[in-house]
C-alpha cells in the first residue's frame, strides 16, 4: 500500500478547520491546561516546604489544593485525555462530507475502548522508548508502525493485540512516509523543550505554561487529523484490494471488442 502523504496533510488540515475540528481543538486545549496545572500543583504540594517556597517562583500555573488532590486530578485528566483521543479518532476517521457533525457512534463502548486505548498506549510508549534508547531508528520504526493503533481500538472496535497488528499491517509499505510524521513530532518536541526553559529563566513561568499548552494544542489536533486521513487512505486501499481479490473478473464473461 502506498500512502499519498501530501493528500493526507491537506485533508487533515481541512478536517481540523471544520466545526467538529474546532470543538475538538477547544476540548484538547482545556484538557492540556488541566494537565499542566494539576502537574504543577502536585509537584508544589508534595515537595518539602523549604523547597516549595523556591519552586513556587517557577511553578507556572497552579491551584491552591493539596498535593494528593492534585495527583488525583492529574490521573483523572489523563484518563479523560485518553477518552478524548477515542472521540477524536472516531470523529476524524470519517468521510470529509460528514465532518460537520459528530458521529452517532461516539459513545459506543466508550469505557471499554478507553481502557484498551490507555493500556495499549502504555505498551506502545514503552516499546518506542526502548527502541529509541537502543538506537533512534528502531524507535522511529516502531512509532511509525503503531501510529494507527488508536484507530484500531476506537474505530474498528478491536482489542489491544489485534489493534497493534492492524496498525502494523496498515503501515507496511508506508513506514518511511509515516516516519516523516514521527520525526516532525520529535522536532516539535525539541522546539517546545527549548522555548519553555527560556521563558521560565526570563521569569515568565505562567507565560511558559500558556505558550506550551497553546502550541501543543495547535500542533497535535491537526497532527492527529492528518494521521486519521492517512489511516482512511490506507484502509480504503486495503479494502478495495481485498474486494478485487475476493471477486476476480471472469474473462469469459467479458464481451469481446
Amino acid at each position: 500500500m502506498a500512502l499519498q502523504l501530501s493528500h493526507a496533510v491537506s485533508d487533515g488540515i481541512r478536517r481540523t478547520v471544520s466545526r467538529t475540528g474546532g470543538i475538538l481543538l477547544l476540548g484538547f486545549l482545556a484538557i492540556q491546561f488541566g494537565l499542566q496545572t494539576s502537574a504543577n500543583s502536585a509537584v508544589l504540594g508534595l515537595i518539602p516546604p523549604e523547597a516549595a517556597e523556591q519552586f513556587s517562583q517557577n511553578a507556572g500555573i497552579t491551584l491552591p489544593i493539596p498535593g494528593s488532590v492534585s495527583v488525583a486530578l492529574f490521573v483523572v485528566l489523563m484518563v479523560l485525555s485518553t477518552t478524548y483521543f477515542v472521540v477524536l479518532s472516531r470523529t476524524f476517521a470519517r468521510p470529509q462530507s460528514e465532518m460537520s457533525r459528530f458521529p452517532a457512534t461516539l459513545r459506543r463502548r466508550l469505557g471499554r475502548t478507553t481502557v484498551f486505548a490507555l493500556v495499549g498506549g502504555l505498551i506502545v510508549t514503552v516499546s518506542i522508548m526502548l527502541g529509541t534508547v537502543l538506537l533512534i531508528l528502531p524507535g522511529v520504526f516502531l512509532a511509525a508502525s503503531f501510529l494507527f493503533f488508536i484507530f484500531g481500538v476506537a474505530v474498528e472496535d478491536r482489542g489491544i493485540i489485534s489493534s497493534l497488528k492492524r496498525s502494523w499491517g496498515l503501515a507496511r509499505g508506508s513506514r518511511i512516509k509515516l516516519g516523516i510524521l514521527v520525526v516532525v513530532t520529535a522536532l516539535f518536541g525539541g522546539i517546545i523543550g527549548a522555548i519553555t526553559p527560556l521563558l521560565t529563566l526570563a521569569g515568565l513561568p505562567v507565560v511558559a505554561d500558556v505558550v506550551t499548552v497553546v502550541l501543543t494544542t495547535m500542533f497535535f489536533v491537526p497532527y492527529y487529523a492528518i494521521i486519521a486521513s492517512a489511516y482512511l487512505q490506507l484502509r480504503n486501499e486495503e479494502d478495495a484490494l481485498n474486494q478485487s481479490t475476493q471477486n476476480p473478473v471472469d474473462s469469459s464473461q467479458t464481451p469481446k471488442l
